[in-house]
């Protein structure tokens, strides 16, 4: 994995110096993939990342996505 994310920051020019908090990016993906519906998970983690570039902290987002989750509705 972090291979992987390396490689894809040096292909999108994003800084090494940028700290990704994995698990809580993948908690997000399960909470929204699980709860939500398959096609969430991508949206929310991107979203989770677009919070986190207007400067709003990854784990705070991410507790904030999770009760969000908790609460919605049972997919019928």
């Amino acid at each position: 994995m972090k291979q992987w994310i390396d490689a894809v920051r040096t292909e999108l020019g994003i800084s090494v110096d940028v700290g990704i908090d994995t698990d809580a990016i993948l908690d997000v993906a399960r909470d929204a993939a699980h709860t939500i519906e398959r096609p969430a998970a991508p949206v929310t983690t991107y979203l989770l990342g677009y919070a986190a570039a207007q400067g709003i902290n990854v784990q705070e987002a991410a507790e904030k996505i999770a009760r969000l989750a908790s609460t919605w509705p049972a997919k019928e």
